[in-house]
């Protein structure tokens, strides 16, 4: 079963789906791959049997994308779920990045591979909490492109009300808004992914709305320009060692290109080694681009040598990184603190595929509904501020004027996300 315009030599794009935990977000992918025939409906049917006998009708579409069985027993998105999607401009690959708090660590490592986001806002609910983390979560790592979806417009009390879906944009603005995206050109869609309204099929629910279906916005976004002309950038995901073959690190280009036969450097592992060979879709290719998923074989390394939070560069222009005994200016959005922050507070950044622990070494400027201060004391829930941070181990990151694909991380803390921001300098010892 394919869909009809499967065609892997398309230009390729990842789309993470966002957004609160019941706002709809598996639902709205079961819909977008069965209304365009990449699944059959008797599969959904089977699922929905499932369901059934579970006690969760409805949750048919949701089955689709959630493989695993505990998940499935707890009827929530554990993982990150990879998908392929087929459009008449692309290829895509979904990633279904789960909405439940606990989760947000995969989704940080999931959104950050996504060019576009669609965020689902339920049409009964508005935005909440979550939908305000994904939002600035999306923004801070790198999504250009976002669509919202406006779900579950079918809901009782809602019932396809014009007033209801224009209170909702006007919310889901306003939070964009302050999360730093331009929200005249997104799309927001009333849609209602249990009946397929909008999705794929136009709806005749809403003759008040003349703008595009979801499938036709996903399809019309823009191609990010790849930067193949910048120097080989490569977080690695995991490292592999595989039997008659070797060491196998694996990730996503994110600018230059992964030529075999050449010597890459790994930091801040500070490991060299020749590229053996390359594979990208269980195919040996002589050289890979930003955006593509890659394992690769080098030579003479063993799997401990290096490791996930790696980069890896040519020789000639090595990734960068902070050692333990340097720091870097930061800039940051706090996003949720439960209480004030000063120097000394040790949370988990996350940055490309590293987590580190990072000390705030000194707040140097902050700035307060609009009012700056220098060298305050304290922040809370809404600053923004300018900190030098102090790296507990060695960690790769990048300033943004140079890479900005790998100049930005989040802050965690007690299983949430509390800020997000953006590596301005690397001060080197």
């Amino acid at each position: 079963m394919g869909s009809q315009w499967e065609d892997k030599s398309k230009d390729h794009l990842n789309i993470v789906f966002v957004g609160h935990v019941d706002h709809g977000k598996s639902t709205t992918v079961g819909r977008l791959m069965l209304d365009t025939g990449h699944i059959e409906a008797h599969v959904i049917e089977k699922f929905e049997k499932e369901a059934a006998e579970r006690g969760k009708a409805g949750f048919g579409f949701a089955y689709v994308m959630d493989g695993l069985k505990e998940e499935r027993e707890r009827g929530i998105t554990i993982d990150v779920a990879h998908k392929e999607f087929y459009t008449p401009n692309y290829y895509f690959t979904v990633i279904d990045a789960p909405g439940h708090r606990d989760f947000v660590k995969n989704m940080i490592t999931g959104t950050s591979q996504a060019d576009a986001a669609v965020l689902n806002v339920a049409a009964n609910d508005g935005v909440n909490a979550q939908t305000k983390e994904h939002a600035f979560l999306a923004k801070v790592l790198g999504v250009k492109e976002l669509i919202v979806n406006v779900n579950k417009m079918d809901i009782s009390g809602v019932d396809w009300s014009e007033d209801r879906y224009n209170s909702v944009v006007k919310e889901v603005k306003e939070l964009l808004k302050m999360a730093g995206f331009r929200s005249d050109d997104i799309p927001f869609i009333p849609c209602s992914a249990i009946e397929g309204d909008n999705v794929y099929n136009k709806s005749d629910k809403t003759p008040w709305y003349n703008g595009p279906t979801l499938f036709e916005a996903i399809d019309s976004v823009k191609l990010p320009p790849k930067p193949i002309d910048k120097p080989l950038r490569l977080p690695i995901q995991d490292v592999y060692k595989i039997g008659g073959i070797g060491t196998v690190p694996v990730g996503k280009i994110e600018t230059g290109t992964l030529n075999a036969g050449k010597t890459v450097q790994f930091n801040p592992s500070e490991k060299s080694a020749e590229v053996k060979s390359i594979e990208m879709h269980h195919t040996v290719v002589e050289k890979a681009q930003p955006g593509d998923n890659v394992g690769f074989n080098v030579r003479g390394l063993s799997a401990t040598d290096i490791r996930r939070g790696d980069v890896a560069g040519y020789t000639d222009n090595p990734p960068s990184y902070v050692r333990h005994d340097e720091t870097f200016i930061g800039q940051i959005q706090l996003m949720d603190i439960p209480k004030a922050i000063g120097a000394g507070y040790t949370p988990v950044f996350h940055a490309h595929t590293a987590q580190v622990a990072v000390r705030f070494a000194e707040l140097l400027e902050k700035t307060s509904k609009g009012q700056k201060t220098a060298k305050p004391d304290f922040l809370v829930t809404g600053d923004a501020c300018l900190v030098r941070f102090a790296p507990t181990k060695p960690m790769a990151i990048e300033e943004a004027s140079v890479f900005p694909e790998l100049s930005r991380f989040a802050i965690r803390d007690m299983g949430k996300t509390v800020a997000a921001g953006v590596c301005m300098k690397i001060e080197k010892k």
